[in-house]
């Protein structure tokens, strides 16, 4: 199993980052699975993973505390040696109108939704460097790039991504690292989340010109992409994958 690539994929315990989990492990990479709470929905994934034939392994661990960032990717180091394709993909999305939220309230969003993937870059990238390989996924969305109204924090945070993004691609594409970000459009979860409400969904499938949601792997195609050999020239690139809707 040492011989294989190794991807990290965070918030994998449901929907895209399950979908990530799934399709790298059958794309042949071991697979590191990260939640910050439900280790049961976790375990259940790697389980699922591993009848690919694939190393797994489960680190819970909240992304937004730097140190945590770090023992993740120590975890994943020690077991596999590397951490080959980077998929920051867990986040905060919580709605609330801009003069009324805290600072604390702000810096959460942007600490799980920004500084997650630079903590998380930070440690997995030297290994990339030493091997010559390596690729990193990060996750912005359609709505936050266009600008969200109750959500401003997490729009600050993907615009920051895709900053990063940019900027990595830039610094680390000589060393055959490449760096990208997803920007998903309206994505059916796994399950029907209790607040989500119908004329919402109804509101978002309008948007898009194929009239309905897309699914967890339909932007886990994406990322297999990304992180495959065939993917190799494209970097520092936004993919999105929002059946239409303007990016």
């Amino acid at each position: 199993m040492a011989s294989r690539r190794t991807a990290l994929i965070t918030g994998g315990g449901r929907n895209i980052g399950r979908a990530c989990v799934l399709g790298l492990a059958e794309d042949g990479f071991n697979v590191v699975v990260n939640g910050s709470s439900d280790r049961a929905a976790c375990e259940a994934v790697a389980a699922e993973a591993a009848r690919f034939g694939v190393g797994t392994l489960v680190v819970m661990g909240d992304v937004g505390q730097a140190a945590d960032c770090q023992k993740i990717a120590d975890a994943a180091i020690a077991k596999f040696g590397a951490v080959d394709a980077l998929l920051n993909n867990a986040a905060l999305r919580p709605n609330k109108p801009f003069l009324e939220m805290t600072e604390a309230e702000w810096r959460r969003v942007i600490s799980v939704d920004l500084d997650a993937a630079v903590w998380l870059s930070k440690a997995c990238l030297p290994g990339m460097v030493e091997k010559g390989w390596g690729r990193i996924v990060n996750f912005a969305g359609m709505n936050a790039i266009h600008g969200h109204a109750g959500r401003t924090p997490v729009s600050v945070a993907k615009h920051g991504v895709w900053g990063l993004t940019k900027a990595l691609a830039m610094e680390f594409g000589p060393k055959n690292v490449t760096v990208n970000t997803i920007s998903p459009g309206p994505i059916a979860p796994d399950s029907e989340e209790k607040n989500a409400s119908a004329q919402a969904r109804k509101d978002s499938i309008a948007r898009v010109p194929l009239g309905r949601m897309g699914t967890p792997v339909e932007v886990a195609a994406a990322a297999r992409l990304l992180v495959s050999e065939a993917g190799g020239y494209i970097n520092g690139q936004m993919i999105a994958v929002n059946g239409g809707g303007a990016t």
